[in-house]
C-alpha cells in the first residue's frame, strides 16, 4: 500500500508503479467515494483511471454516507477477489488514517451508521456534558477520548446507545493473514507547503470555483462535502466572506495543518518511508518491492 500526508504524489507513485508490475489501485480516501467532487479532492483523471483499474472511486453521491464499516467490507471483498484471480495486486493508495487502518489492522467495526438526531441532539448538551456521559457510559473509551474530542465523543456514545454495548467492548484487531508492504511518501515540510502551494493554484485553475458552485446550487450550501477541506474556503469565498485570493490562502494554510496531522497518525505505523524529493524515488522504491515480493513467495 501507498500512504502519507496529502500532496505527496501517491497516485503519481501508483501509476510509475504500475508500469513495471500489474496492479489494482484500491482508493484509501474518504472524499473519493463521492461522485461530482472531482477538482477539489484530487481525484485521480478518466484518463489515469482507463491505464489502471481503480476501485473505491465514485460509489456514492454526495448526500449519501459511507460508513468505515462498509468501506471495510467493500475493500476486503476487493482484495479477496483480487488475491483468488491472481492476475492483479492489490494496492491500497490513499491519506485517510481510518480507512487505511480499517483493511491493514482488520479493525472490528460496530456497524452503526452515523444517526443525525441523535447527533444534533448530543451536539446540543455540549461537549463537556457529553464527556460526562460517555465517563458513565463507556469508561474504557473516555480513557482513549481527549475530553475536548467532541467527534469521537459523540461516536462512542452514538453506538453504545444504538447497540446497548459500550464502544469499548465492540472494537478489536484482526489482522489479514497475507502480508503488506507499507510504502510512506513524505518530505521536508518546506517542500510540501511548495507542493500543497501548486496543487492548490492548479484546483482553481482547473475550475475549483465552479465546481463548488455546482454543488452548491444542486445540493444546497449545507451540504457536508461542503464544508470539507478546500470547498469550505472557496464556499466563503462565493458567499462574500472574503476574496478568492484568501480563499486560496485559507486552502493551503489549512492543508498543511490537517498534512501536519496526517503526518502524526502514519508517524506511529510501522511504515517504510520514502522522500519524494528524492531524484531515485522509484527506483528506492521499486527495489523494496522486490525483496518484499521476493519473501512473500
Amino acid at each position: 500500500m501507498i500512504a502519507g500526508p496529502t500532496a505527496t504524489g501517491k497516485t503519481g507513485l501508483a501509476l510509475a508503479i504500475a508500469e513495471r508490475l500489474s496492479i489494482a489501485v484500491l482508493s484509501a480516501d474518504s472524499r473519493l467515494v463521492y461522485r461530482e467532487l472531482d477538482i477539489g479532492t484530487a481525484k485521480p483523471s478518466l484518463e489515469e483511471r482507463s491505464q489502471v483499474p481503480h476501485y473505491l472511486i465514485d460509489i456514492r453521491e454526495p448526500t449519501e454516507t459511507l460508513t468505515v464499516a462498509e468501506y471495510q467490507q467493500a475493500a476486503q471483498a476487493l482484495i479477496r477477489q483480487l488475491h483468488n484471480t491472481g492476475t492483479r495486486l492489490p494496492c491500497l493508495v490513499g491519506g485517510t488514517g481510518l480507512y487505511i487502518s480499517s483493511v491493514v489492522d482488520g479493525l472490528q467495526i460496530p456497524p452503526v451508521a452515523p444517526q443525525p438526531d441523535l447527533r444534533s441532539q448530543l451536539t446540543q448538551l455540549g461537549q463537556h456534558q457529553c464527556y460526562a456521559m460517555l465517563q458513565q457510559v463507556d469508561p474504557a473509551a473516555s480513557d482513549r477520548i481527549h475530553p475536548h474530542d467532541a467527534v469521537r465523543t459523540i461516536r462512542a456514545l452514538e453506538v453504545a446507545y444504538v447497540t446497548g454495548q459500550p464502544l469499548s467492548a465492540q472494537q478489536g484487531q484482526h489482522p489479514p493473514d497475507y502480508p503488506i508492504l507499507y510504502i510512506g511518501l513524505d518530505c521536508d515540510p518546506a517542500v510540501l507547503t511548495a507542493r500543497i502551494e501548486q496543487r492548490t493554484a492548479l484546483m482553481i485553475e482547473q475550475g475549483l470555483v465552479k465546481e463548488v458552485e455546482s454543488l452548491g446550487e444542486r445540493y444546497g450550501p449545507d451540504l457536508p462535502l461542503l464544508q470539507t477541506l478546500g470547498y469550505a474556503e472557496i464556499l466563503g469565498y462565493l458567499v462574500g466572506d472574503y476574496s478568492l485570493a484568501t480563499a486560496q490562502s485559507l486552502i493551503v494554510k489549512n492543508t498543511r495543518q490537517f498534512a501536519k496531522r496526517q503526518r502524526t497518525w502514519f508517524r506511529k505505523r510501522k511504515v517504510t518511508w520514502f522522500d519524494v524529493s528524492s531524484p531515485t524515488l522509484m527506483e528506492d522504491v521499486w527495489q523494496t518491492i522486490q525483496i518484499f515480493l521476493a519473501h512473500s513467495n
